[in-house]
């Protein structure tokens, strides 16, 4: 390693819009004379692209045919993304016709002439014609089965998407894409080859993906010729694929384990004097990255070598503070690099992740021409950076294309890039003005079922309705409307956000603000927030006396007393008092994180989630406050009289919470109750008192009178006398279905009027899984909701349904990525799994592990430190009937099912009499729909997004989930008069932002 310590890279994260845009715009433009050449360079190329007679077609072709903006295009894409995983004739039959119905294949005209885009298109009408008009999914596979219907619809469909797969993808092995590479390899045409697959979430994939780079680069290496750089092939490699906790949090681990893994790749394809370049990540992971980078360059056996390379997205807002770090790396170690400069790939998971994280902004463009616009900034920078760094333009665009030939006085030491079956007409006419101008082919490799949701990913970052490449074979588009700069589209900086977009905080409208979250990936934040975690001083544990009998029946006379008073205050009062106590708590937001973690062994992220719902709580209150407690509702008055529909509050009600959200569910259910103009007698978990006492302090200071919330703590004792006093008004509960039933049994026994009972309790919380789900998405959402929070969220994953075709390989993941969590201090943030609440909760589920390992099949058993920690553990039963009660913890139970006795499924759901949460990992409307229609469930999860996009909600919903407010099916208290239901897709990337797009080209 080098004996001085790399140039550090600090940025803003989400620096202001507006601010960027006075700066890019003053610098944008040039001289007439130049933007007459820029014009006619421009021009020329889309003469090109629309004159191109391309027999096979490319991706152009199939946006032209089959637009994002259309229900075939939409159908296409979720065909193509998963059609291919799935093995089994069935649910390939039901997946085949789910689609094909949404979108009228059978009336579609081909507007192309390309043979891709026809033999797809006749593939996919013929079999919608054999799907007969109205019949059922159900019904019609099996009549299709009895005329040999089925197996035609399926071997054509598949087919069309194998044709699709077959053209995009350069080869399906390294020696594959050499050989299709090698007649077309010259030394201004090269190729970059890019090993498909999705990021590692086990130890075993880490693996596999680095000795899939290894054996490429030898390959490769092998026929690379004797041209020097850069006139050489090169390959692309995914941090993310050669480690399963590629996380900010994880920062020591990922620079213990993955670097070493980095330079021994970067040696092999130093040995081969070959351009190595490290792919782009999602925002979070850029400082972590940039890391990454810098430590495995500053290896001494890597000194001389200049193929080392890393791409860069102008679609992030940091994009020119990366160039000039790497500029300065550079320069530290003596070195030359190659930066690949690229529009942005995963925008949607970008504005969906700092939408739900909360932030104060975006880390990326929210137009496309800002994207654009930049661009073109980080293009200048890097030609001014020649030749310490070599410029490596990926773009589509002809106009960009164009401005950076005239931006690039010297027309040496750059080239440009462009993705495997796409541009290819831009490229050829380039080469046939410009011969002395190099390209690069980025080309996929892999087999067709890992190339398909690549493609979908290509096609949905390129085919944005306003992009450039949707609208440039587009002979109907004037070739001035593509000439426009991006400059004169956005016009004025105030008009450099999109308006449809507003920042995350902003995210509900003016009625309520978003809780603020933190980015955990953006290092200054992190160490900011942790130094003010370890400074906090908190209260000394034990502080909090347990009530007697006698002081909590006072504590009810005494909040009845205060009752008139805060009942008799207007509704506008009460909902500023709660929306001062959610500014205080977020101002002391570290003090309440580190009491979550002292006294709940809560982790950091997860304390972070606990702290904004509570802010979400007390500012959703008041605003449905607001709307429910006001001057009333003026009612029909058929006689000429005055009627006016009023709520108030009922009197005293007793708030009882539980130990796993022991500040948000307790400020939920107290905050419910006292905006709705009740007095409350809040009684927390007996393992949690102290983050009680601070919240009710902090109300208190908010401005709610101590005579109207009066807090009461001790076991479960204090909590019986509490409900059975003759002078509650009303009992707000969470906790376990047992307990439940007991407050009820006591109320309904009382003698006087019937006051209600709000409670939430666990359940045997289910997932299904069907044959077109994503495996790494199902890891990501089972690991998260089964195991996160030590198990003990009232939302967690209990019971996993996974169809049999595909439950092999989904365990294997599960398992895998719940090996790479790690156990121990929750106040570190790389902790992932903190302990369980006390002894007794242990006891309980060591019971409960052990009478699992005889009567169920063990697929994994974690190992936990000394203390009560309980590690993840995964079971297999032969049933779901022997699962017969909640199991609080990290204990996740699976149960296989065949495709075709799917009913059971939901039958074994139904007999476990539970209905709080349910999963569902369908690509199948018809099967989202049934089940959904079927059970009866408050907040449902479903995944049917195509590429694994999504951000913003953790699985089931429920507690734990931030900056989307209280969840139906949880404590809404205000006005409950029917059964609620949350149904959550998640459809991010599914073609619903194909307007808003701002990377691509």
């Amino acid at each position: 390693m080098p004996s001085s310590p790399p140039p550090s890279f600090s940025a803003p994260y989400a620096p202001d819009d507006r601010a960027m845009a006075t700066r890019l715009l003053q610098a944008a433009r040039l001289d007439a004379v130049q933007e007459a050449r820029i014009d006619r360079t421009a021009t020329a190329l889309i003469d090109a692209i629309r004159a191109n007679d391309d027999p096979l077609g490319g991706v152009e072709d199939m946006l032209r045919e089959f637009a994002l903006s259309t229900k075939e295009g939409l159908a296409l894409m979720v065909l193509a993304e998963a059609l291919l995983r799935v093995p089994d004739a069935r649910t390939a039959d039901q997946f085949i016709e789910d689609k094909l119905a949404q979108g009228d294949f059978v009336h579609h005209e081909t507007k192309s002439s390309a043979f891709l885009v026809n033999a797809s298109a006749w593939a996919l009408g013929m079999s919608a014609r054999v799907i007969q008009p109205g019949e059922t999914p159900q019904g019609t596979i099996g009549r299709l089965t009895k005329r040999l219907g089925a197996p035609a619809v399926r071997t054509a469909t598949r087919q069309a998407m194998r044709l699709m797969g077959n053209h995009f993808v350069l080869g399906e092995t390294i020696e594959a894409a050499l050989s299709r590479a090698q007649p077309y390899s010259s030394r201004h045409r090269r190729y970059s080859f890019d090993m498909l697959g999705e990021g590692a979430r086990t130890a075993d994939d880490a693996t596999r993906y680095f000795n899939s780079y290894s054996s490429a680069i030898e390959a490769i290496g092998r026929i690379a010729g004797d041209h020097p750089l850069p006139d050489r092939p090169g390959i692309s490699v995914k941090l993310s694929a050669l480690h399963p906790r590629f996380e900010a949090v994880s920062h020591a681990r990922v620079m213990n384990e993955l670097v070493p893994r980095l330079i021994d790749l970067a040696r092999q394809a130093k040995s081969y004097d070959l351009n190595f370049t490290v792919d782009a990540e999602e925002a979070d992971r850029l400082e972590l990255s940039l890391d990454v980078i810098a430590a495995a360059l500053g290896d001494p056996s890597l000194a001389g070598w200049n193929g080392f390379g890393l791409a860069i997205q102008a679609y992030q807002k940091r994009a020119a503070d990366v160039i000039d770090y790497v500029d300065r790396l550079a320069r530290s170690l003596d070195r030359n690099l190659m930066v690949r400069l690229v529009k942005g790939a995963y925008w949607d998971t970008e504005i969906k992740r700092a939408q739900e994280r909360g932030l104060d902004g975006y880390p990326v463009f929210t137009r496309k021409a800002m994207t654009d616009l930049n661009y073109l900034a980080c293009a200048q920078q890097l030609l001014a950076m020649r030749p310490r760094l070599f410029p490596q333009f990926a773009t589509h665009n002809a106009l960009t294309v164009a401005t950076i030939l005239e931006l690039a006085t010297d027309q040496h030491g750059f080239e440009f890039q462009r993705l495997h079956g796409m541009g290819e007409a831009l490229y050829v006419k380039l080469g046939e003005d410009r011969p002395d101008i190099a390209h690069r082919t980025y080309a996929p490799v892999g087999s067709h079922r890992d190339l398909l949701a690549y493609l979908v990913r290509r096609l949905l970052e390129n085919g944005a309705n306003s992009s450039f490449v949707a609208l440039a074979a587009d002979e109907t588009v004037p070739v001035s409307q593509l000439l426009r700069r991006p400059a004169d589209i956005i016009g004025r900086a105030d008009d450099a956000s999109h308006p449809n977009i507003p920042l995350p905080r902003d995210l509900y409208g003016p009625k309520r603000k978003n809780s603020r979250g933190i980015e955990l990936g953006e290092r200054a934040a992190l160490a900011q927030l942790v130094s003010d975690i370890a400074a906090a001083r908190l209260p000394v544990a034990g502080s909090v006396a347990d009530a007697t009998e006698s002081e909590a029946n006072a504590a009810i006379m005494a909040a009845r007393a205060g009752f008139k008073h805060w009942a008799a205050t207007s509704a506008e009062i009460r909902a500023t008092v709660l929306e001062k106590a959610a500014d205080l708590l977020e101002a002391r937001a570290a003090y309440y994180i580190a009491l979550l973690q002292r006294e709940g062994g809560k982790t950091l992220d997860d304390s972070i989630s606990e702290v904004r719902e509570a802010v979400d709580f007390c500012r959703y209150y008041a605003a449905r406050g607001r709307e429910l407690f006001g001057e009333g509702k003026a009612m029909p008055g058929p006689t000429g009289e005055s009627n006016l529909l009023r709520l108030r509050g009922r009197g005293v009600f007793v708030a009882i919470s539980p130990w796993n959200f022991p500040l948000a569910i307790f400020l939920g259910q107290v905050t419910a109750a006292l905006m709705a103009g009740n007095a409350a007698v809040a009684k927390p978990a007996e393992q949690t008192p102290l983050i009680a006492a601070e919240a009710v302090r902090l109300l208190h200071e908010a401005g709610v009178p101590t005579s109207a919330l009066h807090l009461v703590a001790g076991d479960g004792r204090i909590g019986g006398v509490l409900v059975t006093h003759p002078d509650i008004a009303g009992v707000v509960f969470t906790g376990s279905t047992e307990v439940a039933r007991t407050i009820n049994r006591a109320l309904a026994a009382k003698d006087g009027p019937i006051v209600p009972l709000i409670a939430e309790t666990g359940g045997i919380n289910a997932m299904i899984v069907d044959a077109t789900a994503l495996p790494e998405q199902v890891a990501d959402d089972v690991v998260t909701s089964a195991f996160r929070s030590a198990g003990q969220r009232c939302s967690a994953l209990r019971l996993l349904f996974l169809q049999d075709d595909v439950a092999d390989r989904m365990i294997e993941m599960i398992a895998g990525a719940a090996r790479e969590l790690v156990i121990g201090d929750p106040s570190d943030p790389a902790t992932h799994i903190g302990p369980v609440i006390d002894a007794e909760a242990k006891q309980r589920l060591d019971a409960h592990i052990e009478r699992m390992k005889n009567e169920a099949r063990v697929h994994f058993a974690g190992n936990a430190p000394q203390g009560n920690y309980v590690a993840p553990h995964i079971f297999e039963l032969s049933n779901a009937d022997q699962l017969t009660e909640e199991i609080f913890g990290p204990v996740l139970h699976v149960v296989r099912y065949r495709a075709d006795r799917f009913d059971q499924v939901l039958q074994s759901i139904e007999r476990t009499g539970y209905g709080l949460t349910l999963g569902i990992h369908s690509r199948i409307e018809d099967t989202v729909e049934d089940t959904i229609e079927r059970l009866q469930v408050g907040n449902i999860y479903v995944n049917r997004n195509m590429i694994g996009a999504v951000v913003g909600v953790q699985p089931f919903g429920g507690h734990g989930l931030s900056g989307t407010g209280p969840k139906a099916g949880g404590p809404h208290y205000l006005a409950r008069f029917a059964t609620e239901q949350t149904v959550t897709v998640n459809t991010a990337a599914a073609g619903g932002n194909a307007a808003l797009m701002s990377g691509g080209e």
